[in-house]
């Protein structure tokens, strides 16, 4: 590489590339799952400040709340630089969970059960802004791998209980207060080292960009799998603190492993650009053979620009075609986003309702806790193959055959139905455990496909925003199809099965159910709800198929390629394209032979 100066400009070039930046929006991904973490670290907090059952209520609501608005995060990333919002990202991070470390440890005076509260919810509230900005900006530096990047990354949010876990148990062995602390200290650490990394970087697909991708797959499955046997490792036998160091180096080295293939392939591609030195302008020569072209249309664009502008309510219903940027009014009031809604209120609300019931009906099915314990901790490593998973699939039948990703999600949408109707009748051998990994699969596989559709429709302008307003309905779907519904059926078996024992169910706290019956309704109808899903999403990809028959990926390439930079070589035995700034317009061929003979 042409000595100690040649290794400098290509550590460079590694760390203003596409592919270092991907890497760091992989490390941040990895910190920003603080709310899967939060029944961990409760029950910390409940012992240490002696807080009751309804001050603990009160600190989950200001959890909830954090988890969940996340939509002032998105307008943040819309209107300031990337590294202003991981700076703010890092700075709720740090000083929210730091406080809290500092009052279970006694080192401050026990706040009241409404400060914790606020110092959870800082800390909580730090991925909408660095989660929403890693993921907007990869979504913009690979367009036409959108689905790819969504599940890869949503996939490492999955995975972020399980890691931390394994970090803490290194440092702090079983003291859940230490898992507070590193909550406060390795985010912190992502977000400020990644600060100036996560930016748009405009570039050109390369025709192996999927394998490319398959291949930081395939590692990270590697991470999923290591932390699933150490999980279970943790349940099932002691492991000696020694264990633990070696689990939480593992780990580090498995997060760090990625950066290997990030170094490969600026490798591949800095060979391939001085192979094609003496045949091809560069990028300078070929500025300067546009200058005089784009000098001429300046006037031309300068006169098209409206004298004018439009109030953005006065658009609302006059929206452009999709695939086009749509202000964020127009994409809430649009008719797909109507669909979207119905969908996800139907996939989200019965899955997590699903999902947060886990644990009592193992209970109810008299099964032993330390099994229930395992089968929730696992519901997470199936969570993170569902994303990684359908985010793959989704793409390679869109690029193959322009199959619609609803297609995917309504068979998803089957799937979890049948999931829930196997909770639901769970007297059938195995219906338990293979529920558990049905559902868990099926609510992560809808995550990545509905943020996919989000970007396909409405365009990558206000995206920031766009999918972070499809997490308000997660709540919503909460509220109606779990508190409002299971929870009260289930209080009523309960009270049935006390009633039948000849006790007064005026005289017992908190009622526990018994048995197969106790969420045959909910769940049953849960399953139903699910399937109405899978028909809406099923009409929906009928709506959505001739979008999708179309390029829809061709904006992306008439923007960030000319003719004159498509420039295709083998190198290797791998196709690379020699990689251009986007420019306002093209090179002809007879321009580009010519100053090729001039050379």
């Amino acid at each position: 590489m042409g000595g100690k100066n040649g290794y400098f400009r290509f550590g460079a070039r590694v760390v203003r590339g596409r592919w270092f930046m991907l890497f760091g929006a992989m490390l941040i991904m990895c910190g920003s799952g603080q709310t899967y973490i939060y029944s961990t670290y409760s029950k910390a907090i409940q012992t240490t400040l002696g807080y009751d059952g309804e001050e603990m209520d009160i600190i989950t609501f200001c959890r909830d709340v954090a988890a969940y608005v996340a939509i002032f995060g998105g307008l943040v990333c819309e209107v300031a630089p990337s590294w202003v919002v991981l700076l703010i990202g890092a700075v709720l991070n740090f000083g929210g969970f730091i406080m809290t470390w500092l009052a279970v440890m006694h080192k401050i005076q026990r706040p009241p059960a409404w400060q914790t509260g606020v110092y959870v919810a800082l800390g909580t509230a730090s991925p909408n802004f660095a989660h929403t900005i890693a993921l907007a900006t990869c979504v913009k530096n690979f367009p036409e791998s959108r689905g790819v990047v969504l599940g890869l990354m949503k996939g490492l949010v999955g995975l972020n209980a399980a890691i931390f876990t394994q970090i803490y148990l290194g440092f702090y062995a079983n003291d859940p207060r230490g898992l507070i602390l590193v909550t406060a200290v390795f985010p912190t650490i992502f977000y400020l080292g990644f600060m100036f990394t996560i930016r748009t970087i405009e570039a050109d697909r390369q025709p192996n960009e999927l394998r490319e991708f398959l291949n930081f797959f395939y590692l990270t499955i590697v991470l999923a799998l290591f932390l699933m046997i150490m999980t279970l490792l943790d349940k099932y036998i002691v492991v000696t603190r020694n264990g633990h160091v070696i689990g939480a180096a593992v780990v580090f080295i498995l997060l760090l492993l990625p950066l290997y293939l990030v170094i490969k392939q600026e490798a591949a591609l800095s060979k391939l650009e001085t192979h094609d030195h003496l045949n091809y302008p560069t990028r300078d020569e070929v500025s300067a053979i546009d200058k005089k072209p784009q000098a001429s249309a300046a006037p031309q664009q300068e006169h098209n620009t409206p004298s004018s502008s439009v109030s953005c309510f006065a658009n609302i219903f006059k929206k452009p075609e999709r695939g086009e940027d749509h202000s964020i009014l127009q994409a809430v009031f649009s008719v797909d986003m109507v669909y979207i809604f119905f969908i996800t209120l139907c996939g989200y609300g019965t899955g997590l309702t699903a999902y947060d019931h886990f644990g009592r009906l193992g209970q109810a099915l008299a099964k032993r806790e330390r099994l229930v314990s395992s089968i929730v901790s696992l519901v997470s490593i199936w969570n993170y193959y569902g994303r990684v998973y359908s985010g793959f699939l989704s793409e390679l039948l869109l690029l193959k055959w322009k199959v619609p990703r609803s297609i995917v999600s309504t068979v998803m949408l089957v799937l979890q139905s049948i999931g829930l109707l196997l909770f639901a009748y769970p007297e059938i051998p195995g219906a338990y455990y293979v529920a558990s990994v049905t559902l868990g699969f099926t609510l992560g596989a809808q995550v990545p496909i509905y943020l996919a559709i989000i970007s396909e429709f409405f365009g990558l302008k206000y995206y920031a925003t766009l999918l972070n307003f499809a997490q308000l309905y997660c709540p919503l779907a909460l509220y109606l199809m779990n508190t409002k519904f299971t929870r009260v059926i289930y209080a009523k078996e309960a009270i049935k099965d006390v009633i039948a024992q000849g006790k007064d169910p005026a005289l017992v706290k908190d009622p526990v159910c018994e048995g197969s019956h106790c969420y045959r309704l909910s769940f049953s109808i849960l399953a139903l709800i699910a399937f109405i899903g899978a028909l809406i999403s099923l009409k929906f990809a009928s709506r959505t198929r001739e979008f999708y028959k179309g390029d829809l990926y061709k904006k992306f390439r008439n923007e960030n390629r000319r003719d004159g930079d498509m420039l295709i070589r083998r190198f290797g035995g791998e196709k690379y394209m020699k990689f251009g700034e986007a420019q306002g317009k093209a090179i002809s061929e007879t321009q580009m032979a010519q100053h090729c003979n001039k050379r």
